[in-house]
């Protein structure tokens, strides 16, 4: 996860160094009278993106061990979730499930899934279109953070937003 966010950061940083400044091109004449265009919360964060997800947002909630119910503050989460996608219609949400690496691969599998279907009936009962929501459970597959210790298993245990 660290690696894929560097890359975005590292993509957003790319563009911004590509962006030319107008004034040397102008020659001294006037400005622009047009609307001025409104700029995204971060620099070089494009609204309603996955960058403007995970930046503004936050992609993802936790939940306790062998547990898929959401805690008060995964409500919370989701609750901002909900107020991002009524903002941008035109969004769909793939909500990944994901396990610690206790636990077979097929029971995690499974529980991955129940942790995904718990976000999505959440969001759905908020007023989200299940049309655009995709469920996909990764169990183990896909660690947050490497290691076999309480720390580590518990950011493993969670449900990540993708913005697609």
């Amino acid at each position: 996860m660290k690696i894929r966010f560097l890359c975005m950061v590292a993509a957003v940083a790319l563009l911004g160094a590509c962006s030319s400044d107008d004034t040397a091109n102008n020659s001294g004449a006037a400005a622009s009278t047009t609307a001025p265009v409104v700029a995204p919360t971060k620099p070089g964060v494009v609204p309603g993106s996955q960058a403007d997800f995970v930046a503004n947002v936050g992609d993802r909630v936790f939940f306790e061990f062998d547990k898929y119910s959401l805690k008060a503050d995964a409500k919370e989460q989701l609750n901002k979730w909900v107020a991002f996608l009524k903002k941008y219609p035109n969004d769909q949400l793939v909500v990944e499930g994901h396990a610690d690496e206790r636990g077979t691969r097929e029971y995690n599998l499974a529980l991955g899934e129940r942790r995904a279907n718990s976000v999505k009936d959440y969001l759905v009962s908020q007023g989200v279109q299940a049309s655009r929501l995709k469920v996909i459970s990764y169990g183990k597959e896909r660690p947050a953070v490497l290691g076999s210790n309480e720390s580590a298993w518990a950011q493993n245990r969670r449900a990540v937003g993708v913005v697609q």
